[in-house]
This record gives C-alpha cells, sequence and structure tokens, in this order.
C-alpha cells in the first residue's frame, strides 16, 4: 500500500468516527488523530518517525494545506510551483526540483486554492480564473484556473522570510559590496528616489525590503502592494495598503492607481509601490514630481535600459503624452536606477546603479556609478565577481547637502 494510500485508508476512518466540525478544537483533532494512527501502527508496522509523519500529514489535509504544509514550513523551500495535482516543484538554494508529493485529487487542489484566497478576500473561478493573493505569514501566492490553465489548477507560492530582509544579510551572501551598501544607504536617508528593476525572480521585491529599512524611524511611510511583503520593521508611522480585486459582478476592484491617488491625502514622507506593471506607472512618477522625495518602487525589466523603455510604454498605456513628455517625467522624479541580476550560477547580484542626469538628444542618460565586474568562475560553476565603482561620482549632490551628509565615500 503506497503512503496516499495509507492516509485515504485513516482519514475516511477519522471521517467515519470524529466529529470535524470547526467545534472541534486543533488540539482534540491532533490528539485524535494520533490515537488512529497509533491504532493503524498495531495493524502494520511503522516506526516513531513514520508515525509522526502521518500524524503531520493527516492534520495537515484537515486543518493545514493539505500535502503543502511540510513545504510551507520549511525554512529552506524558497518557492513552491504546483503545476497541476499531480506535479509539484520547489525552489530551494535557486534550485528548482519536483517533489514526489500530489494532492489526492484536483477537487483537492482547487479546495486548497479557495481557502487561500478566501482568507485574504479574494476571489477566483472560471469566470475570474486569475488571482494574487497570499497567505496569512505574508507569501506571494498566484492562482490560475482552467481553461487558462490547460494541466489543471496551477499556483505558484513564493515563500515569505521568517525575518525581514536587511543590507547584511545580502552582504554576506554576496547580493553587493559594503561600499556599495553604505552608498546607497546614504541616498535613502537623502530622499533620492530609487526604482529597482530586474528579471523575474531576482530578488527586487527582497531588495527593496532591505533598503526601506534605511528609512529614518520619524518619517510616515504609506506602501502599497498587490500582495503585501514588505517587512518595515523600524517605522512606526507605516500605512501598508493592499489592492482588491473585483468581485464576481465586477464590482469593487481597487487598482494601484487608485491606493496611490488616495496615498497622496495621506501626508506620506514617502511612498513605496511595491511595483508597477502599467499605467499606474504615470501617477507614481507624479507622486515622485509633488514633494514625495525618498520614493521607491520596482519593475521587471531585463536591463536598466529596458526599464525606461519599459515605464515610458507602462506610461503610455493610460495617457496619451508625447514620448519626449514621458521621459522628462521620468527623468524630474527618479534619481537613481538599481539593477538585479539571477546571473547563471542562480545567485541575485546587484548587477548596475546608475544616476539619471537628464536628457540627451532625446534620450534620458544615465552616469554609472557601479557596475557588477565578473573576473571568472570557480570549479563548481559559482561566478566570481563584485559589484565596483566605476570611478564616476554623483552628478546631483543637492540632496545629499540638504541632509547634512557631506562625506560621500564610494
Amino acid at each position: 500500500m503506497t503512503d496516499m494510500e495509507i492516509v485515504q485508508k485513516l482519514k475516511a476512518r477519522i471521517r467515519e468516527n470524529l466529529d470535524l466540525s470547526s467545534s472541534t478544537s486543533d488540539e482534540d483533532l491532533f490528539e485524535q488523530i494520533e490515537q488512529v494512527v497509533f491504532q493503524y501502527a498495531r495493524e502494520e508496522y511503522l516506526t516513531a518517525s513514520e508515525k509522526s509523519d502521518l500524524v503531520k500529514q493527516i492534520y495537515s489535509s484537515f486543518r493545514g494545506l493539505d500535502v503543502l504544509q511540510p513545504l510551507i514550513d520549511d525554512n529552506t523551500i524558497t518557492e513552491i510551483m504546483i503545476n497541476s495535482a499531480d506535479e509539484i516543484f520547489i525552489e530551494r538554494d535557486g534550485r528548482v526540483v519536483q517533489v514526489p508529493l500530489r494532492f489526492e485529487s484536483q477537487a483537492r487542489l482547487e479546495d486548497i486554492i479557495q481557502l487561500i484566497v478566501g482568507k485574504v478576500n479574494r476571489v477566483v473561478n472560471e469566470f475570474s480564473p486569475i488571482v494574487d493573493a497570499r497567505l496569512l505569514d505574508g507569501s506571494r501566492v498566484n492562482v490560475v484556473l482552467p481553461p487558462i490553465a490547460l494541466k489543471g489548477p496551477t499556483m505558484t507560492i513564493r515563500k515569505f522570510p521568517e525575518s525581514p530582509m536587511t543590507i547584511d544579510i545580502l552582504i554576506g551572501k554576496g547580493s553587493l559590496p559594503r561600499s556599495a551598501a553604505d552608498f546607497l544607504r546614504c541616498l535613502v536617508e537623502a530622499k533620492y528616489n530609487i526604482f529597482i528593476g530586474g528579471g523575474t525572480g531576482s530578488g527586487k521585491t527582497t531588495f527593496l525590503n532591505a533598503l526601506s529599512n534605511f528609512i529614518p524611524e520619524d518619517e510616515r511611510i504609506i506602501t502599497i502592494e498587490d500582495s503585501a511583503e514588505l517587512q518595515i520593521k523600524n517605522v512606526k508611522n507605516l500605512v501598508a495598503m493592499e489592492t482588491r480585486n473585483a468581485n464576481a459582478e465586477g464590482k469593487g476592484e481597487i487598482s494601484i492607481r487608485q491606493l496611490i491617488k488616495s496615498s497622496l491625502r495621506m501626508r506620506p514622507n514617502r511612498i513605496i509601490v511595491g511595483e508597477v506593471r502599467g499605467a499606474e506607472a504615470l501617477d507614481m512618477l507624479q507622486a515622485m514630481n509633488t514633494g514625495h522625495d525618498g520614493s521607491l518602487s520596482t519593475g521587471h525589466a531585463n536591463s536598466t535600459e529596458d526599464m525606461l523603455s519599459r515605464l515610458e510604454t507602462m506610461v503610455l498605456s493610460g495617457a496619451h503624452l508625447p514620448v519626449e513628455v514621458i521621459r522628462k517625467q521620468i527623468c524630474s522624479a527618479i534619481d537613481i536606477m538599481v539593477h538585479l541580476t539571477r546571473i547563471r550560477d542562480k545567485s541575485r547580484r546587484v548587477t548596475e546603479i546608475s544616476e539619471i542626469i537628464g536628457m540627451e538628444n532625446g534620450e534620458i542618460k544615465l552616469n554609472r556609478l557601479y557596475e557588477f565586474v565578473e573576473e571568472g568562475e570557480t570549479a563548481d560553476g559559482k561566478v566570481i565577481g563584485e559589484l565596483k565603482h566605476t570611478g564616476n561620482t554623483l552628478h546631483d549632490t543637492m540632496k545629499l547637502r540638504m541632509a547634512g551628509i557631506r562625506d560621500l565615500s564610494y
């Protein structure tokens, strides 16, 4: 008998003999599951470890997230990818592997999806088959249902770290050197507007979270996200806002664009937009241009130049403005561009820090301050390299002087 068959057999016994209503406490349910498992162990030999695993697995199927629960509880796993009820992959240490787990049926996977999205007041069904949600611990969840997903319900979970990411941790991981981190700390404290770009899985939100912890604790911060992920611990005067999808009737949607407009009336010192994907880019740029210095945001792109082009496209999707006007908006709003890359050895690195210094011949001009320099590989394929200062200095130092920062080392 397979492990799955054993679990199904014992779950059937439990359903027959126990009251599984919400009035049964977690402790009582756990004890009753233990009794059933111990009784089974007298029929078929199980080691102590097998009995413990079986109890946890059955309990998770009733009160947790079923076969996903041990993956959620494993702090070494950073991402869980459910392609279908019987196909689950995980990412650990930058490597993606398939795990020997599956849901008992597609219907069970659908039940778990509805449980997850329901707890954060989201709706997903055949009329609205795509949704972004989060677990109660903040882990980011994306769901796609049939007929859009051809293999069955699909769910991707980006795990939420136990403790907030800090620059010191990123330095320890080799994402950037101490000198570049200190440089960025000065820029955040001096209220430079910083935009973080990078590809999927390059660590943009993680890096944004680390930078945000340089914000002085006496400021008022508004965070705006599709699914709340940021962990800003040092600022007490913090308002965190999250978008809302439309209901089954197509009403009640609250977009990032609406939240940005609303945030301007909330007396923020800074606005942090988790990620811009569309027309809200114009609102973000306008917020940065109307006295909300020190704002931070992220976006998807493969290079700094590509990120600037994408910002133009995002603005054009919601406003019919000449490209030159959009570029002037970008130049006026954003001071610093940071680019992150997930390089071939799966590590996440800061590969560029550039200053926007205006326009030249109708194009946005960049002053590259730091660039990643590769120096080779180790025998096991690890890339040797470091983010190094280019020798260029910051052109616009006014905000540094206003903040009383005179000594800016590179």
